[in-house]
């Protein structure tokens, strides 16, 4: 079996059980600004397309590497790692998940599980999945997916920090103090 097929498995099964998850998130108090919110979601759209684009065929200029079978293969078990660190942080959110940035009713800051390890344990582990995604594919378009993609994730972080910050308080300023933004293990 070649990874390629593997790699496509992981990201639509996150995919389609994510989306179906959403049924279970409690409803919005507040939200973010839409035109705030326009920017990072045109970035994931876009970085979307183009770290998708199939690289079969790709030779030349538009193939930068072609990673080897078991090259491939720890792709692929780094995506599968960071999209299950991607449900159990969004488990442990529970109902105040939100794909916007929102507040819900008692809304609080969450500190435990993977929350304790980083502010944005999703955005973290999509992180993840994104770069191991592109260096399986190894395409100029991965590339430029990858940089988009990547892009949008810290401008979300930004705005739901800002957020956060507005809607928490004193609450969230103590835990930005304590626990790192997106890289686990690194000073605050």
């Amino acid at each position: 079996m070649h990874p390629a097929p593997a790699m496509a498995a992981l990201w639509l099964i996150w995919v389609v059980t994510w989306t179906l998850a959403a049924l279970w998130a409690d409803p919005a108090q507040k939200r973010a600004d839409l035109r705030a919110e326009a920017r990072y979601r045109a970035l994931w759209m876009a970085g979307t397309i183009l770290l998708f684009v199939p690289p079969h065929g790709y030779a030349g200029r538009l193939r930068l590497w072609t990673p080897s079978l078991p090259e491939a293969w720890i792709c692929v078990a780094l995506i599968a790692v960071g999209l299950i660190f991607s449900w159990w942080a969004r488990l442990h959110l529970g109902r105040l998940w939100s794909a916007a940035v929102t507040a819900k009713a008692k809304h609080r800051v969450v500190e435990t599980g993977p929350y304790g390890l980083v502010r944005h344990p999703i955005y973290s582990s999509l992180l993840l999945a994104i770069l191991a995604t592109m260096a399986e594919k190894g395409t100029v378009w991965s590339i430029a997916g990858a940089a988009l993609l990547i892009l949008g994730i810290f401008i979300k972080a930004r705005l739901e920090e800002s957020f956060l910050r507005g809607e928490l308080g004193s609450a969230y300023d103590d835990y930005a103090r304590r626990v790192p933004m997106l890289v686990p293990f690194v000073p605050a």
